[in-house]
């Protein structure tokens, strides 16, 4: 997410171009095409924003092998649903051997430990988030609840950007990231709050009005979480954005941020609280 200044500011209209071509892509993948399809997309863009992680936080110059296994084992995670549970574990143990080997070799002990525990790190930071999104597409009435996490993922993120571009005045986290304001959080709950109530009269009528606002409000914060996490990474170091892939949105990092903390709180939620598991 693109976090909005402090004062008076122009609104970049990359962003409304970028998301007027990607929404009905989504959507359509999502609605229209088996669970596979959204989890190749999920692969695609997990892979790119594991990319750009690993070339902001890996010292430098980055070990290639190691990327490798961190964008294979995300991948194994995310698609561990569409392959057998055999297939899973023998590419998963054969993929591990790789940094287990790396680790013992020769070279200073302090960088291979870095290195290794980054791109673990990276495993689970977004392949094992994003593998919540494919997870909540198996369950029952999925795709309309997938559809309803990034909704509400999406109006929490814009609500936030413009509220605070317009109106943002105090600070929210500014050592961490100073441009996010209280403005833009209040601006960022009200319209989650209102595009989960718009989605549980729409289409969502099997999660309940207090399931909407509960949803709303606990979807707001994890996507603030997920943002100002990231913040800290890039303030880290010390870059403005992850990438440059999505005009107007900086990075594909910086794209998930939100969703990466968004995802798992949801389908805990409607798995735990609501007891929707997936069909046999």
């Amino acid at each position: 997410m693109i976090a909005p200044s402090i004062g008076p500011r122009r609104f970049d209209l990359r962003r409304l171009y970028t998301a007027a071509a990607l929404i009905p892509i989504v959507y359509v993948i999502i609605s229209y095409f088996p669970p596979w399809a959204l989890t190749l997309l999920l692969m695609t863009g997990g892979c790119l924003a594991l990319i750009e992680l690993y070339r902001i936080t890996l010292p430098s110059p980055p070990n290639r092998w190691l990327i490798a296994v961190g964008l294979s084992l995300s991948a194994l995670v995310l698609a561990k649903h569409q392959l057998s549970l055999f297939v899973t574990d023998i590419l998963t143990i054969g993929t591990l051997a790789v940094p287990v080997t790396m680790l013992l070799s020769s070279g200073s002990f302090h960088r291979r430990l870095k290195e290794t525990t980054l791109v673990a790190f990276g495993v689970l930071y977004v392949g094992f988030t994003l593998s919540t999104v494919a997870s909540t597409r198996l369950l029952p009435d999925g795709e309309r609840l997938v559809i309803f996490l990034a909704l509400v993922t999406w109006a929490g993120d814009t609500g936030a950007y413009y509220a605070g571009t317009l109106f943002g005045k105090h600070p929210l986290a500014p050592s961490i990231s100073p441009k996010k304001t209280v403005e833009g959080a209040i601006g960022g709950l009200a319209l989650a709050e209102s595009a989960a109530l718009l989605a549980h009269a729409w289409f969502v009528p099997e999660l309940s009005l207090s399931d909407a606002l509960a949803l709303g409000l606990l979807l707001t914060a994890a996507g603030l979480s997920g943002d100002l996490w990231e913040s800290f990474i890039k303030r880290r170091a010390g870059v403005k954005d992850s990438g440059d892939i999505l005009p107007g949105h900086g990075g594909m990092l910086d794209r998930l941020d939100s969703l990466l903390f968004t995802a798992p709180a949801f389908y805990y939620y409607v798995t735990y609280f609501r007891g929707l598991l997936p069909s046999p």
